[in-house]
């Protein structure tokens, strides 16, 4: 039995792209502007969650950001057990019992 084929698109057409293709000369000039302290984080805001972007770069700049928190929270974290072992190699905990 033959099946029959409800779609109007043939077996072996590629999909439509939905959006353009990023150039190098984008990338290269995206990755520039990321080494720029400050505007670096403007930017990936910008590019994430503001109009006009195109889906490749938005779903970039979502993936830096949650890098960005990821490193921010770790560092925190390996900062604070830092400095509770280094205060309890001076002994902060005999200074604070009065």
């Amino acid at each position: 039995m033959e099946e029959i084929m409800t779609t109007t698109e043939s077996p072996t057409s590629a999909p439509a792209p939905t959006s353009k293709e990023i150039s190098l000369g984008e990338w290269i000039i995206t990755l520039l502007l990321l080494c720029i302290p400050f505007l670096n984080f403007i930017m990936l805001f910008v590019w994430a969650f503001g109009g006009g972007t195109t889906a490749t770069k938005a779903n970039f700049a979502k993936a830096v950001l949650l890098w960005m928190v990821i490193g921010i929270v770790l560092s925190m974290m390996f900062l604070s057990s830092f400095i509770a072992a280094l205060g309890g190699l001076v002994g902060f905990s005999d200074l604070l019992a009065v």
